[in-house]
């Protein structure tokens, strides 16, 4: 009986193992696109088995136009199987998906026939975009088979020692069946216990390119012989953009390799998205978008600058096993007056002026910030409490965003026409996130959620640093955000979190800094704009 326990252990890793997308998360992959007119986000759920259905939902955000987007599913990988590889390039599976007029969630179900990476495609009408996912299948490690083998072995070699000591008279012949018993116990406990300290292969997808081959069993691929698989920084590029102030415009950005020139297209979903784009325009305006993908190492985001002048542009991305980076245009953009404009800036909504720290109304929504005396050199506690309920949805994998630019004199960081200018040249860019997410509403004592950092992205030096205060309440607020078990991390379908959104940044210079933060609430994105004065280290406050 014992024997054939071992023995039906040892068969199931034999048996096909399901396929998940996202193996790097061990969950759903979200995506965050601007597509034409349209912000959505894409939640491309884990695949559970081969072939099977790759099931997508796309949500919606307030203001969202109604209308029809096609989505299909292409595979890209190569294989030594040319009948394997057959497909690839062309479209497998597609489906449309109707987008009502209201916020929300709107799914759709495509076939995956094979492990390995593949592009989905989105059209909706105009243009195209090509979001890369991965379906790697989950293979049984060489551990893994020594320690089932061994097991295995040793059942059938028990049943043999059985019955050569039952049929035969002679004791010796006994032992040898017995000695393999104890060999491949020996093989199956010494895989086992050295199976943890055993390096995994590097990841297909996450760490190296990926093909059919390497994503259906990395362990059939050489190891390398270092673990380091970082690539050169990234250079990004504008297209010309011959748009008006006021007219739609579309703005190409590229992305190369540093050291060969050659298009980058090893990008990688950060944060919810391929890549983070910011525009910074002369009246203080900050747009948060996110460009789709056209063609390798080829992006591309649908604009309406409203006023003429200078725009600063900087973007976000993460390259395939190269880390985060966040690259600022040299040139940025400068938009020329439109002839049935009339002429001048117009001016920025009142609620868009930048004011410091305090209570101010949003899209109809009371946001209050608390900034207790920022000085140069030292950590800051900023905490926006965006309502008065606990609604705020997850945009991006967070509960909110942070963007810092300056140090800026008083008259730029005031300015309603020279803003662009002045965040072009500023030395720090910084984005933050909020890391606070309770899921049961309650707060921290004082009225404030626990206070939680996350890394900054500086510019100035490219600089990553992670800045944390308030300990364990930290770690328990966040353990409705972060993802556990290997469960996918929370999207924009919840909203329980909040109202309080708390950040911790150390400002490096004196001086005025322009701050927006970004949170959602009722699918709504709400950016916030305000002004600091940020105190020299041991100067009056």
């Amino acid at each position: 009986m014992a024997a054939a326990v071992l023995c039906v252990l040892g068969l199931s890793v034999t048996v096909g193992s399901p396929a998940r997308a996202d193996s790097t998360a061990g969950g759903d992959l979200q995506v965050a696109q601007t597509l034409g007119d349209r912000d959505l986000t894409f939640i491309l759920r884990r695949v559970t088995g081969l072939p099977g259905p790759l099931h997508v939902d796309v949500l919606t955000h307030r203001g969202t136009a109604a209308g029809t987007l096609r989505l299909g599913t292409v595979p890209t990988g190569a294989s030594a199987d040319r009948t394997e590889g057959a497909s690839a390039g062309t479209t497998t599976s597609s489906v449309p998906v109707k987008l009502g007029g209201t916020p929300g969630s709107y799914s759709a179900a495509l076939e995956i026939d094979r492990a390995g990476p593949w592009e989905l495609v989105v059209d909706d009408g105009s243009r195209t975009a090509r979001i890369p996912f991965m379906v790697p299948g989950q293979v049984t490690s060489p551990p893994e088979l020594a320690v089932f083998g061994g097991f295995v072995t040793a059942g059938v070699l028990m049943l043999v020692t059985l019955f050569v000591a039952v049929r035969v008279r002679r004791g010796g012949w006994v032992l040898l069946p017995a000695g393999g018993v104890v060999a491949a116990l020996a093989v199956a406990v010494t895989a086992a216990l050295l199976s943890t300290s055993l390096p995994l292969p590097p990841e297909p997808g996450g760490q190296v390119d990926a093909t059919n081959d390497n994503v259906s069993d990395p362990y059939s691929a050489v190891r390398p012989v270092t673990n380091d698989y970082s690539r050169p920084p990234a250079s990004l590029e504008l297209g010309s953009y011959t748009a008006r102030a006021a007219e739609r415009g579309t703005l190409r950005l590229s992305v190369t390799d540093g050291s060969t020139g050659l298009p980058a297209d090893d990008l990688v979903v950060h944060d919810g998205a391929l890549m983070h784009l910011l525009v910074i325009g002369p009246t203080g305006e900050l747009w948060h978008l996110h460009p789709v993908r056209t063609a390798p190492g080829s992006y591309e985001v649908r604009l309406r600058l409203p006023a003429a002048g200078h725009y600063a542009v900087s973007a976000e991305f993460a390259r395939r096993g190269g880390g985060v980076q966040q690259v600022r245009s040299a040139t940025g953009l400068t938009v020329a007056d439109g002839p049935a404009r009339g002429g001048g800036t117009p001016a920025p909504r009142a609620e868009l002026a930048p004011r410091g720290p305090g209570t101010r109304t949003i899209d109809g929504v009371s946001v209050r910030l608390t900034a207790p005396s920022p000085t140069a050199g030292e950590a800051t506690t900023l905490t926006a409490r965006v309502g008065d309920t606990p609604t705020l949805q997850p945009w991006l994998g967070m509960v909110g965003h942070m963007i810092v630019v300056g140090p800026l004199d008083r008259a730029d960081a005031t300015s309603p026409t020279r803003m662009g200018r002045a965040a072009q040249d500023a030395p720090v860019w910084a984005h933050g996130h909020s890391m606070g997410g309770d899921m049961s509403g309650h707060s921290a004592p004082g009225g404030h959620s626990a206070p939680g950092g996350a890394p900054a992205h500086d510019m100035a030096g490219m600089r990553h640093g992670t800045h944390t205060a308030g300990g364990e309440a930290e770690a328990s607020s966040m353990s409705g955000l972060m993802p556990l078990n290997g469960d996918s991390p929370a999207d924009e379908t919840v909203a329980a979190y909040g109202p309080d959104a708390s950040f911790v940044y150390t400002f490096s210079r004196p001086g005025y800094y322009r701050v927006w933060i970004q949170a959602e609430r009722d699918s709504a994105i709400l950016t916030i704009p305000y002004l600091l004065r940020v105190s020299p280290a041991g100067g009056a406050k």
